[in-house]
């Protein structure tokens, strides 16, 4: 029994030291927030690329073992049908779908390189309207109809210096004061009540240093903070889980989605975030979905 609660000490230790190694803040911050999960190993996101059509977010298992099995993974595939991108990929080539989308007025959304559920419905409409099978997943002859009816995206297309749209609120979003925060849309909505108060882009982490999802609370506001484990300034910081915060990033203000941050979400606009700074209170919700 003495060696049994030994164990299991010691496994509740390097959980802690995992968290901790993840967040961009300090590893003294003791509360962890509500949110149910930690942070996904790096192994774990290529799930979605042997379950094409699930609409799971980047590192949620299968749904089961006949999801993994596709047409074009048979023996003997039709080159026609290949498929070229599909749900919960994330490259380059669908950033460029995206923009090219957007070109047709098929999406609303600025360009992220992530294939969810707006990207699905996108195509899904560029299909249909095209005589197309509506599968919601590019094979080559949609990718080739959609850069026939396109044009080449510029640099600006592709990430555009423009605002984000917003995402349609979580339900957990609609009650209470609530930083709402899409990891699709690459934004963040301030809401009370269900009221949209302002929104703002955001960044995350990286897929070594995710961002926790799930439902938070504020537990800290720094106005000034340094991080204590990678010595970079994060001004107007609201710890919601662990030493994840919100909070100002230059680098994100200069260099956008070319970088990432340590898991914590980044916000690029200053003024902005001064301003939701000065309205979140300790204890306010903060929700983390796809």
């Amino acid at each position: 029994m003495h060696r049994q609660k030994v164990i299991i000490r010691a496994l509740g230790l390097a959980t802690a030291v995992a968290l901790a190694a993840t967040a961009c803040g300090p590893q003294k911050s003791g509360a962890t927030g509500s949110g149910s999960s930690a942070p996904a190993s790096p192994t774990a996101v290529a799930s979605p690329e042997t379950s094409p059509s699930s609409d799971a977010k980047p590192g949620d298992a299968s749904p089961s073992p006949s999801a993994s099995a596709s047409p074009s993974a048979s023996a003997s595939p039709s080159p026609t049908v290949k498929q070229v991108m599909a749900n919960g990929d994330d490259s380059e080539q669908v950033r460029e779908l995206q923009a090219r989308l957007r070109q047709l007025k098929l999406m609303s959304v600025a360009p992220t390189g992530f294939y969810g559920s707006k990207t699905t419905a996108a195509v899904k409409s560029f299909q249909t309207k095209n005589g197309l099978s509506a599968t919601g997943g590019v094979d080559e002859p949609t990718w080739k109809k959609v850069q026939s009816l396109s044009k080449k995206p510029t640099a600006d297309e592709l990430r555009p210096p423009t605002v984000n749209e917003a995402d349609a609120p979580d339900p957990r979003c609609m009650e209470g004061r609530v930083m709402c925060i899409s990891k699709e849309s690459r934004t963040l909505a301030w809401m009370i009540d269900g009221k949209v108060i302002s929104t703002m882009d955001v960044r995350f982490g990286s897929e070594n240093t995710p961002t926790r999802e799930g439902v938070f609370k504020v537990d800290r506001k720094e106005k000034d903070w340094v991080s204590t484990i990678y010595h970079t300034p994060m001004p107007y910081a609201m710890f919601f889980s662990g030493g994840q915060a919100v909070h100002y990033s230059a680098d994100f203000a200069a260099r956008g989605y070319a970088g990432a941050s340590h898991g914590c979400v980044n916000v690029r606009d200053k003024g902005k975030l001064s301003a939701l700074f000065s309205s979140v209170q300790n204890g306010d919700k903060v929700v983390v979905y796809w």
